[in-house]
């Protein structure tokens, strides 16, 4: 395994967090981004909450990263 596909395995996890719905995934499970109004995550549930917050905010740098990685990939083959 090299680092390309660490890479690209890492941006598959990206994209997969970055798709989840609040309201049809995440709140029927308890995980809704409204358990913590404040800002303050010091659990390990609320410091996910962030990532998927973060991931969900960054979708036109994924895409951009989706597109390069899909070139490369026709490119070396």
């Amino acid at each position: 395994m090299g680092l390309w596909t660490l890479l690209e395995g890492l941006l598959l996890l990206a994209n997969a967090l970055a798709i989840l719905n609040e309201d049809r995934f995440l709140t029927p499970r308890g995980w809704s981004f409204q358990e913590f109004p404040g800002g303050k995550v010091k659990s390990l549930k609320g410091q996910v909450l962030g990532l998927i917050n973060a991931t969900q905010y960054l979708r036109v740098p994924l895409i951009i990263l989706n597109v390069i990685s899909i070139v490369v990939k026709l490119v070396s083959g």
